[in-house]
């Protein structure tokens, strides 16, 4: 298990040591107003396990949002809530409108809480402000949403970029400074992209000749392959050194375009997500590296901090939001940040199959059979 894994590994065991006293806080505080017979406030809970958690996610073409992170906050609701919670789910699949009205039927619902991964992060404010004036609380999931949002939970964005960045620095070594790279980066809509991006540039810039660089709207793969081949007229394909895309979609993209163009050896291309076609590429050694971000950690936690916030357990809710962030709108919002790990074909069996995301057979199919067995996966 490499350094990055067992810091990953050591913020889990963490955070849920953390939760668990936050519960037993929660319990013994709740005890302690009880018997003095004093307002309960904060401490008591304001409604019990009947209640209703919204959740709108953006996208299918980013598989984990389907496979993972819904099911995931589904099964962690029912089971904080004896089975007695319930999520309606809706997936925006890449129309800000469509996540809008998704929105707005919610509120018009009223639903207990809304759990938003937004597509735009600045169009969803106004969905916001009507969820807040309803008295919903809004947690925004994954992006940071503008608006009177209550609580963020996501991953260290930042970070992302500077893994992303360092595997590519680290994969050209000696010849970095005389390299030429491609920049595919994410949609500007999204308030992550610019994290990622301040994150790789911080590291890039000055050690590597940035030859393009493309924003993609709404992530798409269609768009990113089509800048790809836009570069590789422009720059040439034998003079692209490494590709930094800032997820797995894209990097899939751009693979097939370095491959249509003739390229006998795929130079370093980066992902994000850990999608199973991904990590099925790096075990081939097509994709060079991909940043594993725990969906059971995120998705977790976000259900947690869903029901402690209409539950009132303010105690257990603020150990879940130990870090603050700023949003264009909003000051020191309570926030999570769950760690990020760079996943290579050395410790595919210490992150996604240790953690249950796919099994070895789920990435050993016969097409990569002969690839797993040169790294010992079996």
């Amino acid at each position: 298990m490499n350094s990055r894994t067992t810091r990953a590994a050591a913020a889990r065991r963490t955070a849920t040591v953390v939760a668990a006293f936050a519960g037993v806080l929660s319990l013994a505080a709740c005890g302690a107003v009880d018997a003095i017979g004093g307002d309960s406030g904060a401490a008591s809970p304001k409604k019990g396990d009947d209640i209703t958690v919204g959740l709108l996610l953006p996208d299918r073409d980013t598989a984990r949002f389907e496979k993972f992170d819904y099911p995931i906050i589904k099964k962690e609701v029912a089971s904080l809530t004896h089975n007695k919670g319930k999520v309606i789910y809706a997936n925006a699949e890449a129309s800000v409108a469509k996540q809008s009205r998704q929105f707005q039927e919610m509120v018009s619902e009223k639903v207990d809480v809304v759990l938003v991964d937004a597509l735009d992060a600045k169009a969803i404010a106004s969905d916001v402000q009507k969820a807040k004036d309803a008295g919903i609380p809004v947690i925004a999931y994954d992006r940071l949403a503008q608006g009177p949002i209550d609580a963020y939970v996501s991953h260290d964005n930042e970070l992302v970029g500077q893994v992303q960045a360092r595997a590519i620095l680290e994969a050209l070594g000696t010849k970095a400074a005389t390299s030429k790279i491609v920049m595919m980066n994410g949609d500007p809509a999204d308030p992550n992209t610019a994290k990622f991006k301040e994150g790789a540039l911080g590291e890039l810039e000055g050690k590597v000749d940035i030859a393009q660089q493309y924003d993609t709207a709404k992530w798409s793969p269609a768009v990113a392959k089509a800048n790809m081949k836009k570069a590789i007229q422009s720059i040439g394909l034998d003079n692209i050194a490494a590709v930094y895309s800032a997820n797995d979609g894209m990097a899939g993209a751009v693979i097939e375009a370095l491959k249509e163009a003739g390229a006998k050896n795929i130079p370093p291309v980066t992902g994000q997500d850990a999608n199973l076609d991904a990590v099925q590429r790096v075990v081939s050694g097509e994709q060079y590296m991909t940043v594993y971000k725990s969906f059971l950690d995120e998705a977790t936690s976000a259900a947690q901090m869903a029901v402690d916030k209409v539950q009132g357990r303010d105690i257990a809710f603020d150990a879940l939001t130990r870090d603050k962030v700023d949003s264009p709108t909003e000051k020191n919002i309570p926030t999570m940040l769950v760690p990020v790990v760079a996943l290579t074909r050395d410790n595919i069996k210490d992150t996604v199959i240790a953690d249950n995301v796919y099994t070895v057979q789920q990435i050993c199919t016969a097409a990569y059979a002969a690839d797993c067995a040169a790294i010992g996966l079996k």
